[in-house]
């Protein structure tokens, strides 16, 4: 969104506002790239209500910035959160990447001492994925980039969450990390989680508008719960021409069944590494106990001492942790 004009993002909003009530004290959030931004951008997202910014760093290490492609330094993300800062902005996240190719233990920890120098708000770190049909997916193909060293990520993740956990950072998602503000109990989300992602992680509702924006919504239709999910076109061209057209801009749409439904909530859900699945919003979802949907997986997991329940909920254990795929995908219909 950073590199749309003052003029734009003022239309843009102005065009949420018309459409929807804004709850007051909602998270507001805005993508930024630290190579994008100045104060005077700064100064019109706040003055538009963004009370929150998430800015893809990804790292401190010059070598591995270009290696990503990104067209920002490591100078400008200093630069840039300071202006962040001097604007407002009392709710920054931080993304970054680990598992690179060249990427040493040093270089990861180099990066995390620096991302914590900044006392952001909000870490986010994810695991790098070779995607099909991307030039990284090309690079590995020749041969000119080796493949990810998952057992090397594996060290990097463990590497953070030590750090960051010594840094005052509550891992409270497989990825994210928030500053603590207080006390917290051991099953309580702290208060400066991203409250946007919290929504995907707990399968509930939420509506996305634009090219590629996807959507998520239950339906009441007579005595039958129904949940559909949709997804716009991609091409920003494409999406502008069928709306002016008149015509629809989904690119695809689907009934979500109950088993792939409640598959989903247990793989979503059990991110949130202190939060869980809880028992009782399992069955006000799907109207099924968890025991009785997924008793079996679930024994055998807690049994391999990938999972722990209690009378409230069912979570990761710290070794479950590091295998998440592995459990999300036995409450898979296909399994």
């Amino acid at each position: 969104p950073t590199v749309l004009t003052a003029a734009q993002l003022e239309r843009l909003f102005g065009a949420v506002h018309r459409c929807f009530t804004v709850d007051a004290g909602a998270e507001i959030t805005c993508e930024a790239n630290p190579g994008t931004v100045d104060q005077a951008k700064f100064g019109v997202l706040r003055s538009l209500g963004v009370n929150r910014l998430s800015m893809g760093v990804q790292s401190f290490q010059p070598a591995e910035l270009h290696f990503l492609g990104r067209i920002h330094s490591v100078e400008d993300v200093g630069q840039a959160f300071a202006t962040a800062r001097k604007a407002g902005f009392d709710n920054i996240n931080l993304d970054f990447i680990f598992g690179l190719p060249g990427q040493t233990e040093a270089s990861w920890c180099d990066t995390l001492e620096r991302a914590l120098a900044l006392a952001p708000e909000h870490l986010s770190l994810y695991s790098l994925i070779v995607e099909p049909n991307t030039p990284l997916f090309h690079w590995v193909e020749s041969g000119s980039v080796p493949e990810p060293d998952e057992d090397q990520a594996a060290l990097h993740y463990e590497r953070a969450m030590e750090c960051l956990a010594a840094g005052g950072y509550i891992q409270y998602e497989v990825s994210n990390w928030a500053r603590r503000t207080g006390a917290c109990r051991d099953d309580e989300t702290p208060e400066l989680a991203s409250r946007h992602n919290l929504i995907y992680w707990r399968n509930d509702d939420y509506l996305g508008i634009g090219p590629g924006a996807h959507s998520h919504l239950r339906t009441e239709e007579g005595s039958v719960q129904v949940e559909r999910r949709w997804g716009n076109r991609k091409p920003v061209p494409s999406y502008g021409k069928r709306m002016r057209a008149g015509d629809s801009v989904e690119d695809f749409a689907e009934e979500i069944t109950p088993p792939v439904g409640m598959g989903e909530t247990m793989m979503l859900g059990l991110r949130l590494v202190r939060e869980g699945v809880p028992l009782d919003r399992f069955t006000a979802l799907h109207g099924r106990s968890l025991s009785d949907a997924f008793g079996t997986e679930v024994d055998r997991l807690c049994g391999d001492g990938l999972l722990t329940v209690d009378a409230r909920r069912v979570r990761l254990t710290p070794r479950g942790l590091m295998v998440g795929n592995r459990v999300f995908a036995q409450f898979l219909p296909d399994n």
